[in-house]
């Protein structure tokens, strides 16, 4: 384990995203790719619009030049597991940039299609996880965090990954709604796969994590509220593909229930909001939805959200990287 390497790579990503909103940010602005804020959010979210957003092609800069400075050695002599892992998150991220970008042009808040959008992420999942299949890095055990055993579930194990790849991804992109938030609870995440990787002996995870916790740092310089730029979807679906590949590249895809409890209980107050409204004809279990936008209109303000929201993962995180300490112990 060359723990200089994982260091360079949070480091690199850390300066290049910070560099390269310097140069992008002013660039988004001149070419009037704004934001266009949803009608059914908060009210006081209008005074956001015309912020510049698809700012997650900064820290997708940052990562892609940290994961080849710090193992350009290992790229040199034929390992390709890093760039494979990069696979995922890129195909994701382009289908946000897509979607970005179709918002901009038409000036509203709806780009892709629904369909369109679950069409392109069920093929991206499909190329990523032949490509893991290919390469033999991908196993059909099942881990089962907590117990610490695990299942060979054959077939049906690659029918569960795309299921848990991409409900993560979207649940990542709904988190994505206020200032900084998705941006602190990802990087929070990032540390804890960074930490696991080191655990299990697996550089390659740790140089991909530990850049991502350095990208996401480094865009937190202009993401942080108040935002002088939005992630757009760009971002967030990135992010989603980041989160997955961590876990399936360390072979824990079970682990994300824990450590990814705020973007599920994100995802699950939206459902319940749609199902509880359907239900009883127009009545609302949240005051909005998602959850982050039900505390708004309790009056929590951003910085208090993203807080406590950072704090809860990173209890998870903790909670989860002991359950998996114990593990390693046993083995």
């Amino acid at each position: 384990m060359n723990y200089i390497h994982i260091a360079i790579a949070a480091v690199v990503a850390f300066f290049a995203t910070a560099l390269a909103g310097w140069f992008i940010l002013p660039v988004l602005r001149k070419l009037k790719l704004k934001q266009m804020i949803k009608q059914d959010g908060p009210s006081w979210h209008n005074q956001k619009q015309g912020t510049p957003t698809m700012g997650g092609i900064m820290f997708i800069i940052g990562i892609f030049l940290a994961v080849v400075a710090a193992a350009i050695g290992q790229i040199l002599k034929g390992d390709t597991e890093l760039l494979r892992m990069l696979i995922m998150p890129l195909g994701f991220g382009a289908i946000g940039f897509i979607d970005d970008f179709t918002k901009v042009i038409k000036k509203q808040n709806m780009g892709l299609t629904a369909s369109q959008k679950m069409l392109f992420q069920i093929i991206v999942t499909a190329v990523y996880l032949l490509a893991m299949y290919l390469s033999g890095s991908m196993t059909t055990q099942l881990f089962i965090p907590i117990f610490n055993v695990s299942f060979d579930i054959g077939v049906f194990y690659y029918l569960f990954a795309a299921f848990a790849i991409i409900a993560m991804v979207n649940a990542v992109n709904i988190t994505d709604g206020i200032d900084g938030l998705a941006t602190t609870v990802t990087m929070v995440v990032a540390v804890f796969f960074t930490a696991a990787a080191i655990l299990f002996r697996s550089e390659a995870t740790a140089i991909y994590s530990a850049a991502a916790v350095g990208a996401l740092a480094g865009f937190l310089i202009f993401n942080a509220y108040p935002a002088k730029v939005f992630m757009g979807d760009t971002g967030s679906l990135f992010l989603g593909g980041i989160v997955c590949a961590m876990a399936f590249s360390l072979n824990i895809p079970l682990i994300l229930i824990i450590i990814g409890i705020i973007y599920i209980i994100e995802t699950l107050s939206d459902i319940l909001q749609v199902i509880y409204f359907r239900a009883t004809h127009g009545k609302r279990l949240f005051k909005m939805a998602p959850f982050h936008h039900h505390l708004e209109m309790c009056g929590w303000r951003e910085k208090k959200i993203v807080t406590v929201f950072a704090v809860i993962t990173a209890i998870a995180c903790v909670f989860a990287f002991v359950t998996l300490y114990i593990y390693v112990g046993t083995i």
